[in-house]
């Protein structure tokens, strides 16, 4: 359907006498409508929903099949892993258009109407009843649910004002001030964080869904809705805590596990696509792969460690701050030394643990540490993995003997990268080693400095050379401590030396 809502028709009349006719559309349900749609991008090899990745093999199928047997069903994943863009995207699914009864509060089919108030209109009026038209944004309801959610939110409730102004008995279905639910009939109704909604609420819930009927105030209301209900909920509050009443449960079709990205590839697109980077900036913007890569990995060690609450996960969204935070520290360094190249250095993401800490929940050993510490250790550990993709039989045996040998050198967070480079090449065979992440020799000197100081990271990460914070220590000292001491539990001035 691709006329521009003007030209439609406007009275149930003319309505039956085009496309949308009474054939076509009073027995065609949401869920009958989202199946024929999906079966028309299938066939004809469209894309089903843009913008999630990684999920081609997995959760997308298990949702189709949902679609497909007209099910309500519900998303079980940590947080993080794209269920409400998913949901949200069901929309597209939708008829671009879809007749119904004018001024109706819960859109009602003007073929099939269920509410008191359209029916007497349509016996009033009839072919010259009002038609208006939804479109698929309007078709979407959602509600985050909270404990103080109730039933007048989601349901309705008995509006004493309307029966006393049309002088009708408070019992009558006319004054009834109807909640979200009704109002997102004929469309997709969908509740983030099931679990958090009180029991009487999912009653109210599931009895509609199955039954079309509930009682507002104690009285009896007739509500055969026509929805498709979509929920999504953490795994634990729905298998462990157990907040999902067991009625509410049996009537959802199928329960659909997310997951986070399970190659780093998949996750390095989800972070280019959603990370704030093509930003209007003084200076050109330039992020290396092995920069996007140490991000990256970094969300991967970290739902890994033992020390982060597994429980909790990992969000998607740690990569994505971060890489922006990062972004952010390179930019203002180019802004101060009046570079017309930023480019992010490792030190960018020391720099980036606002946006680390605060998306971490640690179990108690992670507690005992502190969390500035705990994710000081894991950048360490993820720029090892990407040091080894890149350097992994490459020998570095010179850089080393260069330290070995006495050789020290202090980087700072502020420093011009023309000055950075000059240091750099004092170590013999470093700045040799950067083409091997790609780099030509007329690179820019922030892209070369930043290599640099990568390959001194990575041989850092392996514990081939020592590095300090300059926080009073000296550097035979910090060779004697455990792994991890000198990251201490303060701020980093991010001035560092390598021996």
């Amino acid at each position: 359907m691709t006329k521009a809502t003007w030209d439609l028709p406007r009275t149930l009349g003319t309505l039956r006498q085009s496309a949308l006719s009474e054939e076509r559309l009073a027995n065609r349900s949401v869920k009958d409508e989202l199946r024929s749609n999906l079966i028309c991008k299938i066939q004809r090899a469209e894309p089903l929903f843009p913008g999630i990745i990684g999920y081609e093999d997995s959760v997308v199928p298990q949702v189709v099949n949902a679609i497909l047997s007209r099910h309500n069903f519900i998303l079980l994943g940590l947080r993080g892993q794209a269920k409400t863009r998913l949901i949200r995207l069901l929309t597209t699914l939708l008829d671009e258009v879809v007749p119904y009864v004018d001024g109706c509060e819960i859109h009602d089919n003007p073929y099939r109407p269920i509410c008191r108030r359209c029916r007497n209109l349509i016996q009033e009026e009839g072919d010259d009843t009002p038609i208006a038209y939804l479109t698929p944004e309007h078709r979407y309801v959602e509600k985050l649910a909270t404990p103080d959610v109730t039933i007048a939110d989601m349901i309705g409730d008995i509006d004493p004002i309307k029966a006393a102004r049309r002088g009708q008995d408070i019992s009558d279905e006319l004054t009834v001030h109807y909640g979200l639910l009704p109002r997102a009939n004929r469309g997709i109704f969908a509740v983030n964080e099931l679990p958090d909604l009180a029991g009487k609420i999912q009653v109210g819930l599931f009895n509609i869904m199955q039954e079309g009927d509930v009682q507002i105030k104690g009285y009896p209301v007739r509500l055969p809705l026509d929805l498709l209900l979509v929920f999504t909920a953490n795994p634990e509050d729905y298998t462990a805590r157990g907040k999902i009443i067991t009625p509410l449960k049996d009537r959802i079709g199928s329960e659909i596990r997310t997951h986070y990205p399970t190659s780093l590839e998949q996750a390095l697109a989800i972070t280019g696509q959603e990370a704030w980077l093509q930003r209007r900036s003084p200076a050109e913007l330039r992020v290396p792969d092995y920069i996007r890569a140490v991000v990256e990995q970094l969300a991967f060690q970290a739902r890994e460690d033992k020390r982060v609450d597994k429980r909790s996960g990992v969000s998607q969204r740690l990569p994505i701050s971060v890489l922006e935070n990062v972004v952010s520290s390179a930019e203002r360094r180019a802004l101060l030394t009046k570079e017309p190249v930023a480019v992010p250095r490792v030190l960018d993401i020391y720099a980036a643990l606002p946006s680390i800490t605060g998306k971490l929940e640690l179990e108690y050993e992670g507690e005992l540490k502190g969390g500035d510490t705990v994710a000081r250790e894991l950048i360490r550990v993820a720029v090892g993995k990407v040091y080894d993709q890149y350097f992994d039989g490459v020998g570095v045996s010179q850089i080393v003997q260069w330290f070995d040998l006495g050789g020290s050198l202090k980087l700072d967070e502020s420093m011009p990268a023309a000055e950075m480079v000059r240091q750099l090449s004092l170590i013999q065979g470093l700045m040799e080693k950067v083409e091997a992440l790609g780099l030509k020799a007329n690179e820019p000197d922030a892209l070369r400095a930043s290599a640099a100081e990568f390959i001194l990271e990575g041989l850092y990460a392996h514990r081939r050379i020592s590095r300090t914070e300059e926080r009073g220590y000296a550097a035979e000292e910090r060779k004697r401590e455990s792994p991890g001491r000198e990251e201490g539990g303060q701020r980093p001035n991010f001035r560092r030396q390598y021996n």
